[in-house]
């Protein structure tokens, strides 16, 4: 190769290079999306469709929050935690979507502080302007009966792993899976007595799905070919909290009614939901059989 042609070839690299790095911000692999108005997971049109009550009903939630204390694997991240730390925004959200915003009044808690300082604020200012006269008070704030109390607790990372692959003259491919699961109480207390007029769980699986394609083969004495492509799926951890805080919502709710806490404004409109709930406690309710390891054949039997 003589030295025109290197100096071509440095060339060619330099425009490549200058190329690459001018239009980088236009190189996308995968085209980004708009923002949207928030997830919607496959308990949020059954909570928004629920009958509207008999009288709404107004509670207090002071902190719904993570009580697993379990953080990330294999991360650089020493402090990043495993479980959604806006746990309470999401069940607030819950909250106000049962029944399209027709069956709770939830009143602001989490952060009382700052609602009492704003109180004070405007309290103050009415004094400074009303001068000698008394100043306009403002209305006291609202009370609940009821508190909701719970939170996040249980996160089972590699409840279940698996996978497959298989390699024929170079040609394979193989596909690994994970299992992980989150679970969360929550419990209506009564705030005139202390009872616990409720407690309900639910449990959400998360599944996490790995793929990948190989090729290595000498097509030719000298010429190799080498391909490899794939792909992972992992569902995100705070879509499975805010599902599960759905459910949560919705089995309070329906046991509330059946409990005789609260109404139905039409209970024939809810007769099917209310049986739909039966019978989903009364399958799920399967007690849970811990596996055997046998030490001399290695296997794990259920």
């Amino acid at each position: 190769m003589n030295a025109y042609c290197i100096k071509t070839i440095y060339r060619l690299l330099l425009l490549s290079i200058f190329l690459m790095t001018a239009c980088s911000s236009k190189i996308q692999p995968i085209p980004s999306s708009k923002a949207s108005l928030g997830y919607v997971t496959q308990v949020t049109q059954d909570l928004r469709s629920l009958p509207p009550p008999k009288e709404k009903i107004v509670l207090t939630i002071y902190k719904f929050k993570d009580q697993t204390g379990q953080y990330k694997e294999n991360t650089g991240i020493t402090y990043s935690t495993a479980v959604t730390q806006g746990a309470t925004a999401m069940l607030i959200k819950a909250l106000k979507e049962a029944g399209n915003g027709q069956w709770f009044t939830v009143l602001e808690r989490e952060s009382i502080a700052n609602l009492l300082n704003e109180r004070k604020i405007i309290q103050q200012t009415r004094q400074q302007y009303s001068g000698d006269k008394p100043a306009p008070s403002l209305p006291p704030l609202l009370y609940s009966p009821l508190i909701l109390e719970g939170g996040v607790i249980s996160y089972q990372s590699n409840s279940l792993t698996g996978g497959f692959g298989a390699k024929y003259l170079g040609v394979g491919g193989d596909t690994e899976f994970q299992r992980d699961s989150v679970s969360i109480y929550l419990r209506t207390v009564s705030v005139q007595n202390g009872q616990i007029l409720q407690s309900v769980d639910t449990t959400k699986t998360i599944f996490s799905i790995k793929v990948d394609l190989s090729v290595f083969k000498f097509v030719a004495l000298k010429d190799l070919l080498e391909v490899e492509t794939g792909f992972t799926s992992n569902e995100p951890a705070q879509l499975a909290v805010l599902e599960a805080i759905e459910k949560a919502v919705h089995t309070t709710i329906i046991d509330g009614v059946l409990q005789g806490l609260w109404q139905f404004k039409d209970p024939q409109q809810a007769e099917a939901i209310v049986a739909n709930y039966k019978q989903e406690k009364s399958t799920d309710n399967v007690p849970y059989t811990p596996p055997v390891f046998d030490t001399e054949a290695h296997t794990v039997t259920q």
